[in-house]
């Protein structure tokens, strides 16, 4: 089988913002950076605001220096975006209530789930928790009442509860109008 003729691409490559993000999430300074790999302040300035390319022998240099691999300047971020409503369909339990899940499917450091909450909607009648370490609870728009194992929580629209993921709780909208929540679950849970 041939190979098909590859086009080269004129479309620069910025690196330049993963590099200093590199280096600013190990606290280093350009100076520092410039001292241990011999190149300058304000070459490397250019370089992380991808104004100049720097050669494969200071690009190896720099990537040893920041502890990254030359690959990861390279790769395409994963995104994933979910639009208003379009979240697949999930059920986590409880009556009264449509789950979306806004996070992909596969993301297991977070789990982000909308929650809209017919009036008195509520979670399981028996306390139970999810496998997560944390878990988080925001009020969008009206009224719940989250219920924990030794205390109850009245949120309302702005609100924000945070508690251990293994807590016991439940939860129920004791008011005539909807509510809508977000849940917010690291890791994202198992259940």
């Amino acid at each position: 089988m041939k190979a098909l003729p590859v086009e080269p691409s004129n479309v620069p490559v910025a690196i330049g913002s993963r590099i200093r993000a590199a280096r600013q999430s190990q606290r280093l300074t350009i100076e520092q950076v410039a001292d241990a790999t011999g190149l300058t302040k304000g070459f490397l300035s250019r370089v992380e605001r991808d104004l100049t390319s720097p050669s494969v022998a200071s690009l190896v240099t720099l990537c040893q220096v920041l502890s990254i691999s030359i690959g990861e300047l390279f790769v395409a971020p994963e995104t994933h975006l979910t639009k208003r409503d379009e979240g697949p369909r999930i059920s986590l339990g409880g009556e009264g209530i449509v789950e979306r899940l806004l996070t992909a499917r596969s993301e297991r450091r977070i789990q982000i789930i909308q929650a809209v909450i017919e009036p008195h909607g509520r979670g399981e009648a028996e306390l139970y928790a999810v496998d997560c370490d944390v878990d988080v609870l925001h009020v969008i728009k009206g009224r719940i009442r989250l219920i924990l194992t030794n205390e109850e929580y009245e949120l309302s629209t702005g609100d924000t509860v945070t508690f251990p993921g293994r807590e016991p709780h439940t939860w129920v909208n004791p008011t005539d109008e909807a509510v809508e929540v977000l849940w917010v679950l690291v890791p994202a849970a198992s259940r």
